[in-house]
């Protein structure tokens, strides 16, 4: 079930019954050129220190069950996270402070993703990103947001029966958010829409919670604008508006 074209991609996404039947479309997804291109180059070339491994160089499916209440959305894989591992925040510095996180929140089942096989297992929480390619400079361009949103809003809309909580990792995921809470649960966003920011929460009657995270990136983590325990108060939140907790 290849996709080449914004068509297929909105067609294939809308048919697919579940969750694996989509994530294996969303694996085979090329209809952004730009990002084919991209992905392909950084799996050719590879980083030094990954030399001997075989890049996925592929879209990057969702991760976590499928009866998760709980979602973390992401802005998009990295080129040699990702990109390389072929699971979502897996094999990059992102990664590990997530996953530590997650661990802590008992919401995986060990602290650490550097590999597909490597036994990590996350508990009522799935997550995925708003793109499904690694972009150059990380920086998905609006017709590449707008092409691979159908995956994201049928993701939302398999998990819709248990979904509670939305957790935004920083404000490209938040601002692609609206559209979807739109498609999937036919409501409008609150006007004005509300700024991002970290601990930012809104309430739409019949929509998950929204979370609003800063994003777990090198940028915001080793410059402690982001700390371990901001991440915990975020999921110690989001259990608690699952009711988890």
């Amino acid at each position: 079930m290849l996709s080449r074209t914004p068509e297929d991609v909105a067609a294939h996404a809308a048919a697919a019954p579940d969750l694996t039947v989509l994530d294996a479309g969303v694996a085979d997804c090329f209809a952004c050129p730009r990002l084919v291109t991209w992905r392909e180059e950084v799996a050719a070339t590879k980083r030094a220190a990954f030399r001997d491994w075989t890049y996925w160089g592929r879209p990057i499916p969702g991760f976590g069950p499928a009866d998760a209440p709980i979602v973390i959305l992401g802005l998009a894989p990295a080129a040699h996270g990702g990109n390389r591992t072929g699971r979502i925040f897996t094999g990059d510095r992102s990664g590990d402070v997530l996953f530590a996180a997650l661990h802590r929140a008992g919401l995986a089942n060990q602290p650490t993703s550097v590999s597909a096989d490597d036994g990590l297992e996350l508990r009522h929480t799935r997550v995925f990103s708003a793109v499904r390619c690694a972009p150059p400079d990380n920086k998905p361009l609006p017709v590449e947001r707008d092409t691979c949103a159908p995956w994201m809003r049928r993701e939302i809309s398999l998990l819709r029966p248990t979904l509670r909580v939305v957790v935004a990792l920083g404000a490209f995921a938040w601002a692609a958010w609206w559209p979807a809470l739109t498609s999937v649960y036919g409501v409008q966003p609150p006007v004005p829409r509300p700024a991002f920011g970290h601990g930012v929460r809104v309430s739409v009657p019949g929509a998950p919670e929204l979370l609003g995270c800063y994003h777990v990136s090198q940028q915001n983590t080793f410059t402690g604008r982001l700390t371990p325990a901001m991440l915990d108060d975020v999921f110690d939140s989001a259990k608690r508006l699952a009711g988890l907790a």
